[in-house]
């Protein structure tokens, strides 16, 4: 099933020490982001639909978290970041320009 947006968080946890995005509370994070999806009503069929991937390969960046179909990949400190991503690109197709990883 195709999705209007489709959001992958990083919730790798490397177990060698290095940086992965499961060091910046990802999990929770990406919890934090389907939940209020739900929230808003957008959990349904064909809407907005938030999962876990692997390592995504953009660790140097932070915490790593991808939105298709369009492929803007962002970064995020906390839950007011997520917010601002939920606000400005799920729900009004805004890119946050200030959290992009190029």
């Amino acid at each position: 099933m195709a999705y209007q947006k489709h959001v992958f968080f990083c919730t790798n946890q490397r177990k060698d020490g290095r940086p992965c995005c499961a060091n910046h509370n990802s999990r929770d994070m990406r919890g934090y982001m389907k939940d209020r999806i739900k929230a808003l009503g957008l959990h349904n069929p064909g809407q907005v639909h938030v999962n876990s991937a692997g390592c995504m390969g953009r660790c140097e960046h932070g915490p790593t978290v991808v939105i298709y179909p369009q492929g803007t990949w962002y970064t995020w400190v906390d839950k007011d970041d997520i917010d601002e991503i939920i606000d400005s690109d799920i729900l009004n197709n805004k890119i946050v320009q200030r959290l992009v990883i190029e």
